[in-house]
């Protein structure tokens, strides 16, 4: 029996993307109605297929949340000259840099030859090259953020001195290098981090170097949820900060509403992001 409502969910989101995708150029001029200030540097990975997601991520933060220090997106070098002028006319407070302008020239040399390798060895060469300076943000570009968002500025101006991560759904991790059973615990999903500080990556990374295959597409994500808990990152709260695909095969997105935060919205719900774009 064919599900109606999943189908008629996809049609529809894949209709809204390419209506919006051809309207970009408008869309970026559309002023923001904003004038609360976030004090917060976001950064964010992307590249030029994700362009329709990227900029209405970028909106949807600073129409709900705020206006932040910088919004940097590091190219992956696949963006256009003409993508990256766009990206900037979203609001002065966004920025394009290309991915080996901006990463480190000390990264270990495992992490450089991922990078090499595979697009998410480049994420998790960009993520250990975000300059930490007060409270920062590293996003992917397939985050909605929703009127609740604006929790984000209480726990940039908070006291809690550890990071924040989104938990993740699934057990999305590379068995290889991980040692011990104990290690799976509280999944860390790799698509949205708050660093209060600088991270201490050695410990994940020494496993990389010692990984005698090449690394794979959950491998950043294994890296960071590693490193997350060796750095005594602490949890956000799931239902504020949403990343489930409960909702996958029904028609409505059963999480997106003025409460929550933001929602991560994951290959198997990603026709549910076009939904909202308008909210």
């Amino acid at each position: 029996m064919v599900n109606l409502g999943y189908h008629t969910a996809k049609t529809q989101g894949k209709f809204i993307r390419s209506l919006y995708k051809a309207a970009l150029p408008q869309i970026v001029r559309i002023p923001i109605k904003q004038t609360r200030q976030a004090p917060i540097s976001i950064y964010a990975l992307s590249c030029e297929r994700d362009l329709p997601e990227q900029v209405a991520s970028i909106r949807s933060f600073i129409r709900h949340v705020g206006i932040p220090d910088t919004f940097t997106v590091v190219s992956d070098g696949s963006y256009s000259e003409s993508s990256c002028n766009l990206l900037r006319r979203i609001h002065p407070c966004v920025e394009v840099v290309l991915l080996t302008n901006f990463v480190r020239t000390d990264l270990p040399q495992c992490v450089l030859d991922y990078a090499q390798l595979h697009p998410m060895g480049k994420k998790l060469s960009a993520l250990m090259s975000i300059p930490i300076n007060g409270t920062t943000i590293y996003t992917d570009s397939d985050i909605l953020f929703f009127p609740g968002g604006v929790d984000l500025i209480n726990l940039s101006e908070s006291n809690n001195k550890y990071s924040l991560y989104l938990p993740d759904c699934s057990m999305s991790l590379d068995g290889r290098i991980i040692y011990d059973d104990s290690e799976k615990l509280n999944p860390v999903n790799g698509g949205f981090i708050l660093f209060k500080h600088e991270f201490d990556w050695t410990f994940a990374i020494e496993r990389l170097a010692n990984l005698q295959e090449h690394p794979s597409y959950f491998t950043e994500q294994t890296i960071v949820h590693l490193t997350m808990h060796y750095n005594h990152g602490q949890p956000l709260c799931s239902k504020k900060y949403v990343l489930n695909v409960e909702d996958q095969f029904i028609y409505p997105d059963k999480s997106a509403s003025k409460d929550i935060a933001l929602r991560h919205y994951v290959s198997d719900v990603r026709h549910k992001f076009w939904f909202n774009v308008g909210r």
